[in-house]
């Protein structure tokens, strides 16, 4: 696994907002392409959000309207700004760098994988 650094999430209240950050290298943040996916305990990981080339965004269905995906180049950091969160928004949240985007849909890079970080919304 290359060197991928999450930071942010934790516990929020239904309603409530979180961030959350990814930060790398210049040389992988230059893969241009990034998503967010989130797991919860017997799924398979879900993608929340991707950015592509021209900063083109995609979003799950779940979190529309609600979510930005977002990255700053000067800091090469990838960001998921989460506002209005949910109970079923909870969950292990992973970023990914240098996926492919195909049809539309993301194909994460098995190589640049976050750690990790558990985001809680309780009621």
């Amino acid at each position: 696994q290359e060197h991928l650094v999450q930071s942010g999430g934790g516990l929020a209240q239904a309603g409530g907002s979180l961030r959350l950050s990814c930060a790398t290298s210049g040389l992988i943040f230059k893969l241009i392409t990034m998503a967010w996916y989130r797991q919860t305990p017997g799924n398979q990981r879900e993608l929340v959000a991707g950015i592509g080339r021209g900063d083109s965004t995609k979003y799950a269905d779940s979190v529309k309207g609600r979510f930005i995906i977002s990255r700053d180049g000067a800091n090469n950091t990838l960001y998921l700004q989460m506002n209005s969160l949910r109970p079923e928004d909870t969950a292990v949240y992973y970023c990914n760098i240098g996926g492919t985007f195909v049809a539309g849909n993301y194909i994460p890079n098995s190589r640049f994988w976050g750690q990790g970080t558990q985001v809680t919304v309780s009621s």
